[in-house]
């Protein structure tokens, strides 16, 4: 019904995404009353908002913290809830382009952001113009989008606390055919001492990594013996700095969270390279190794049983690593499937209390799952519109991601990323096919218009 609509705007669908991919938004967390996720975050909201302004939504900044985009007059909300922060991405990551320099090629759009999730957004914008230019609707419809969503969700915690909820909707912000399940997911930080015999830990640098991303750098800089012979690899590098310092650095990939097994940890390499190269005077990193701290799947001291069900396997990231007043701190992002409590899980961790007097486990943050059945009203008909758009016969998917919809009852992921295609998110050289983009943006036109008229 609006496929010719959304083919006309295909050029504006582009270039609107390539100018939000030019604000390097990484939520900053300021807590600044009028500014709370620093200057880029803000300033692309503004931007989009402008935009939406001027294709003739009603639109709304929250505060800094989030903002809208609406059309209709009914008292039911359809919620659309998406999210315009990103990742940090470096060119010296490995990038072929710069990260916030948007370029097309080979029918690809490259840059942070454009599957993660600012091309979904705009797909969704445009979306809701075909339908608001062409057809009367009886409910309102609301393209939410928040600035704190790679980070602590406060965003959106501040829309709930001061708009009107969705009643249904979805969140463009995954994989179609549509997101059944999604594991809960729990970040925790785990601490103890580490001293490593003849030498001094200066510095252990992660470059901020985010707990929700594979680490791709880690290095430790220690002082003390320099007469140790060491060996680099591909993957470990060893430089001397004046008489006394010695610089370990590790490379890694980075990978979502939700998908550890894509990704290349550095800190554990770094572990390992540590505990076969070093004495320690506690050695508690032979310990994590030994009972799986670092395992991406059910870690041994867990369970002898892998923690699974339906939507998926229980899955680690340690993300960070940091040292201070002789203790180290790893922080770790755990994807839990949905039918396991998460106050469970933290409790397995308190296994290492015998391997360490001054063994901590403090809990950062969670986010409980969501499970809508398979056969519901709003899985059927938003799996059914990607079946007959992209003309497959999909099912509905559990993910180890965490999106949106579950702050919402009633509310799935649903896309952009297509069947089969690998998740670029938070990967280097981030893009999505322009194909999809404009195909994404119809499917979104037919679901808004059967969940809204």
């Amino acid at each position: 019904m609006f496929d010719e609509i959304i083919e006309n705007y295909k050029n504006d669908i582009i270039n609107t995404t390539s100018e939000l991919i030019k604000f390097p938004s990484v939520s900053e967390e300021t807590n600044l009353p009028d500014n709370p996720f620093g200057d880029n975050c803000t300033n692309c909201l503004n931007y989009f908002l402008n935009i939406a302004s001027s294709l003739g939504f009603r639109t709304k900044n929250i505060d800094n913290y989030a903002g809208y985009v609406e059309f209709g007059d009914g008292d039911e909300l359809v919620g659309i809830i998406g999210h315009l922060d990103v990742v940090p991405a470096l060119e010296e990551d490995g990038w072929t382009t710069s990260p916030f320099s948007p370029e097309v090629r080979d029918n690809k759009l490259f840059g942070r952001g454009s599957i993660d999730d600012k091309g979904p957004v705009v797909a969704s914008l445009y979306a809701m113009k075909a339908i608001m230019d062409s057809v009367k609707v009886s409910k309102t419809v609301r393209l939410i989008v928040g600035l704190n969503e790679e980070k602590g969700w406060k965003c959106i915690d501040y829309y709930k606390d001061h708009e009107k909820w969705p009643t249904i909707g979805f969140s463009p912000d995954a994989n179609f055919p549509g997101i059944y399940a999604e594991k809960g997911i729990m970040s925790i930080s785990v601490t103890s001492p580490l001293n490593i015999n003849s030498y001094e830990i200066v510095d252990i640098d992660c470059k901020s990594n985010a707990i929700n991303v594979v680490p791709k750098y880690v290095s430790i800089t220690l002082k003390g013996n320099q007469n140790i012979i060491l060996n680099e690899s591909n993957d470990i590098k060893i430089t001397k700095i004046n008489n006394d310092l010695l610089k370990i650095e590790s490379f890694g990939i980075a990978a979502h969270a939700a998908h550890p097994e894509l990704g290349k940890n550095a800190i554990k390499q770094l572990v390992e390279y540590l505990v076969s190269n070093f004495e320690f005077n506690e050695n508690i990193l032979k310990s994590y190794l030994e009972y799986g701290l670092f395992s991406i799947t059910s870690p041994e001291f867990m369970s002898k049983a892998p923690i699974e069900d339906e939507s998926g396997i229980l899955t680690s990231n340690v993300a960070s690593l940091s040292y201070e007043n002789g203790k180290v701190t790893f922080n770790i992002n755990l994807r839990v499937p949905v039918t396991y409590k998460l106050e469970d899980i933290l409790d397995k961790y308190n296994y290492f209390k015998q391997e360490s007097n001054d063994f901590t486990v403090s809990l950062l943050s969670t986010q409980n799952p969501l499970y809508i059945e398979k056969n519901s009203y709003l899985v059927e008909t938003l799996v059914n519109i990607f079946n007959k758009k992209a003309r497959l016969s999909s099912s509905p998917i559990a993910i180890g991601g965490g999106t949106y919809a579950r702050a919402f009852e009633n509310c799935i992921s649903y896309g952009l990323t297509m069947p089969g295609e690998k998740d670029m998110c938070h990967q280097v050289d981030e893009f999505v096919k322009i194909d999809d983009l404009i195909l994404g943006s119809k499917i979104y036109a037919e679901a808004i218009y059967e969940l809204a008229k």
